[in-house]
């Protein structure tokens, strides 16, 4: 939009006579031919910013600021900074900032009442983080160690929705990690998880209760980064009888306060040379309907890595010495991919009874590795020359004739053979 200013009117003069003619008359000048009409003046154009500044708040114009006056990063080119304006503004937000100081303060002291509140309880420092329930019971019988978990309370947020996804984590220290780690199911949005869950330990013997921690770790699942840690417990397995189920309800603490426990524990710890290994649960039966021994294979436990994984491919190999040819030499099937294989397989032997007291039993473990030499990870060998655990369940088998024997022996490196 623009305004034009109007053209001030033309005006004609007369010409004086001469000064030396007074009495002449006054003559008109001869009339000229008709003109065309000449162009009108451009009209003068304005801005509407300038318009409105002029009719509303006269004065002079400020330039308006642009985004690269607050962020000057963004100019490619010099310029003078831009006008500075009334700080009023900036009073207000040092006022808010005020109120934010004043408001954090407040935070503070609520926080510091609420800890002072939980030291002052017979629970730990830590107990914001959510408590845990479960129960543990030892069976000396199948040396199983049976871990409940029940539920949790009060779970630390870990998400962006003020929820979690927990789930608990059990290792057996000490030993290795993958090889002892059991987990429960995880839980989607919620900080107080009910999961009544039984996790079993396999091939746990007296003498582990007195040396093993069980710990408990409460984490939140995340499928696009890594899974958060929330909280831990530790139990001493010693404290707990035979038989006998006993219930915790613990409060969660920090990971950094219980390294020093898990030191303490790998040094006051016996030597774990042959826990490493692994064990294996062997049953001898003799029949004397079929005059042969039957040897079962039932499981394994806690067996070492031997693949980049972390885990292996187990089975198990058995010979009857002395060696009798191909019918002494039996194998299982290859489980992939577990520290605690299941096999349940029997293999068959066809010997006198008389003759069964002069014979050694050999059993192997190996980890299976396609178009290479397989792994030895460990063996155990029955017979009269055994000693300790070993010595006593062969005479058992010999003693009790149709009379299934099982027992749990830890795999050694004194019986690993020349070849596989």
């Amino acid at each position: 939009m623009s305004l034009s200013k109007p053209h001030p009117p033309q005006t004609h003069y007369l010409p004086r006579s001469p000064p030396g003619n007074p009495s002449s008359t006054l003559s008109l000048p001869p009339a000229d031919p008709p003109l065309s009409p000449s162009p009108a003046p451009s009209p003068v154009k304005i801005s509407m910013q300038e318009h409105f500044a002029i009719n509303v708040c006269p004065g002079p114009i400020l330039p308006i600021p642009q985004i690269s006056d607050f962020f000057p990063r963004f100019r490619d080119f010099p310029s003078t900074p831009p006008p500075q304006r009334e700080r009023q503004p900036e009073k207000g937000k040092d006022r808010d900032g005020e109120r934010d100081r004043e408001g954090e303060k407040e935070r503070e002291e609520v926080e510091e009442g609420e800890t002072q509140e939980v030291v002052d309880s017979d629970d730990d420092d830590e107990t914001y983080l959510g408590t845990l329930e479960f129960s543990l019971l030892f069976d000396q019988d199948s040396n199983c160690l049976h871990c409940t978990i029940h539920k949790a309370k009060g779970l630390k947020a870990m998400d962006s929705n003020g929820l979690a996804d927990p789930y608990v984590k059990l290792h057996l220290l000490p030993g290795a990690s993958k090889a002892n780690k059991l987990r429960t199911k995880t839980l989607k949005n919620t900080l107080n998880p009910v999961w009544n869950e039984t996790l079993i330990y396999h091939g746990i013997t007296a003498a582990d209760m007195t040396t093993k921690t069980l710990r408990l770790c409460v984490c939140d699942m995340d499928r696009l980064g890594r899974n958060e840690f929330i909280g831990e417990v530790m139990v001493a397995l010693k404290r707990l009888r035979v038989g006998e189920t006993k219930k915790y309800n613990m409060g969660l603490e920090r990971q950094a306060q219980n390294r020093e426990i898990n030191n303490q524990n790998q040094e006051q710890g016996t030597p774990v040379a042959e826990e490493e290994r692994g064990r294996i649960l062997v049953s001898l039966l003799y029949s004397a309907e079929k005059q042969a021994l039957i040897v079962g294979i039932v499981r394994c436990a806690h067996l070492a890595a031997m693949d980049s994984n972390g885990y292996s491919d187990p089975f198990v190999k058995i010979i009857l010495q002395p060696d009798m040819g191909k019918k002494s030499k039996n194998k299982t099937s290859v489980k992939k991919k577990t520290l605690n294989p299941e096999f349940n397989e029997e293999f068959v032997y066809e010997v006198p009874h008389d003759q069964l007291a002069k014979k050694t039993l050999e059993i192997s473990v190996w980890d299976y590795d396609l178009g290479m030499s397989n792994d030895f990870i460990g063996g155990v060998e029955l017979g009269i020359n055994a000693k300790g655990e070993r010595l006593k369940h062969w005479f058992e088998c010999l003693k009790y004739i149709g009379k299934k024997v099982e027992y749990w022996h830890a795999l050694t490196q004194q019986c690993a053979p020349s070849s596989d």
